[in-house]
């Protein structure tokens, strides 16, 4: 097939050379957003007189068709075409004729891309938004379900102090809080349009480029038109932020994948997000958990990709960031499915509470509220950490809890000791005294879920 660009050129492009050349593999993915782009273009042509309403008509009507024919799937995008942006206009002029050629007047190549990168781009913050926003909703679900489910907290992964599932749940609700407030800025930031910026030098038609703008639903047009051209730092964003959110997803697998396992038994996954061993038929192997582990990688070597390949470049466009996109395209369907599937292995996860409490309970976690109980009646806390090591020490050698010690035993290591040291140190009240913002006590909490139901409330209003 003859290219677009052909009429410098007196010998055919060598076929190896076309298809390394060649991104219609791939860059096909946007061809709603390229077609998006072309009828706002043509709209802004005839508004500013550069085409006739009946020439805008006719290539509005052309790329109807194209759009409606590839979704029907009666147009197949094949590897015929260079490119997208050569699909879209040899199919408009062959349908319409003279007219189709008059379609990319005063844009490029390189503005075309960037606008449909971006409006993909963008499109999918927007699904991302929407998947991270649910996650976060069930999150916030076990979380109220669970203000005063004890468990242990951990620091090395060994037992410190007692905690409630509420609160260590709470702890990713905020990182995918983050993960979310990342996007929405990403987005803002990217949200100018940087059709009409022409090769690298905008074009000497008049064009209107803030009707264009504001036609694709962009704040406003971009103000240089050879940053238009170069720019990914949207792309290097968008990649960095699902690197983050991947990393969060993977520690969060991580946790469940330690919850699964026999030592601890704290959770029982799902049937429908696990697998079975096909050799050893007493396994239930956290499957979806340590897939997304694994495809943080993934996301993290796309990031890794863009950032080297963009590192040498002179303005304004070169053909290394074509390599922008197959990148882009997998770490997001690779982030947005992990999303999906780990709400859905989240959503049905069953929580062993009385495990976890116990768990808590001979873990020595509530030996800080034993030291802190001495240090109130008097001891200076530096001899409290001692007294209450040595009570540990007791207990660990004859296999017992602090909740399990006598009074007596108590004051044989310390004659401070009373009967309300029972009560100091139990679960409950280890628990509900820590009432300071960010703390697990219920109350606190219960304020704490309140707030997210609020907020997601008001984002799914949006």
């Amino acid at each position: 097939m003859a290219q677009l660009w052909g009429g410098r050129f007196t010998k055919e492009t060598d076929q190896l050379v076309y298809n390394f050349n060649a991104s219609i593999g791939f860059d096909q993915k946007f061809y709603e957003q390229d077609i998006r782009g072309s009828q706002a273009h043509v709209k802004m042509l005839a508004k500013q007189g550069i085409l006739t309403e009946q020439e805008k008509d006719q290539i509005l009507e052309g790329l109807d068709g194209i759009l409606k024919d590839v979704k029907e799937g009666t147009l197949a995008i094949t590897s015929e075409y260079e490119d997208i942006h050569s699909f879209v206009e040899a199919n408009l002029i062959e349908r319409i004729g003279d007219a189709g050629k008059k379609l990319h007047t005063g844009r490029s190549r390189n503005d075309q891309v960037a606008l449909d990168m971006k409006l993909y781009v963008r499109d999918e913050i927007d699904e991302l938004q929407g998947l991270v926003l649910k996650l976060m909703e069930t999150i916030n679900r076990i979380m109220g379900e669970n203000l005063e489910t004890y468990m242990p907290g951990f620091t090395h992964l060994q037992k410190a102090q007692p905690v409630t599932l509420a609160h260590h749940l709470g702890a990713y609700y905020e990182m995918f809080f983050r993960d979310y407030s990342r996007l929405k800025d990403i987005r803002e930031r990217m949200n100018t349009c940087p059709l009409g910026s022409g090769a690298l030098a905008g074009t000497t038609y008049p064009l209107d480029r803030e009707y264009t703008a504001q036609l694709l639903g962009f704040r406003e047009a971009t103000r240089n038109s050879m940053d238009s051209v170069s720019d990914r730092d949207y792309v290097i964003e968008l990649l960095s932020a699902m690197a983050t959110m991947m990393m969060h997803l993977s520690r969060f697998s991580e946790e469940i994948i330690i919850w699964n396992s026999n030592e601890y038994q704290f959770v029982e996954i799902d049937d429908s997000y696990s697998t079975g061993s096909s050799i050893m038929p007493q396994k239930k192997n956290p499957d979806i958990a340590e897939l997304v582990r694994g495809k943080t990688g993934r996301v993290y070597g796309a990031l890794m990709s863009i950032l080297t390949t963009m590192k040498g470049i002179p303005l304004a466009y070169n053909k290394d960031m074509q390599e922008d996109k197959e990148l882009t395209f997998d770490a997001i369907d690779t982030t947005k499915g992990c999303l999906a599937l780990f709400e859905g292995m989240l959503a049905t996860l069953q929580f062993k509470n009385d495990v976890m409490e116990k768990s808590a309970r001979h873990g020595f976690t509530n030996a800080t509220d034993a030291a802190d109980y001495l240090v109130n009646h008097g001891v200076p806390f530096r001899d409290a950490h001692g007294i209450v090591g040595r009570l540990v020490l007791y207990c660990l050698e004859r296999g017992i809890s602090l909740d399990d010690m006598t009074l007596q035993e108590y004051q044989a290591i310390s004659p401070v000791f009373e009967e309300d040291i029972y009560d100091a140190i139990s679960l409950k009240t280890c628990v509900e005294k820590r009432v300071t913002k960010g703390a697990p006590g219920p109350a606190v909490m219960k304020e704490v879920v309140e707030e997210n139901k609020r907020f997601i409330e008001e984002e799914k209003k949006k």
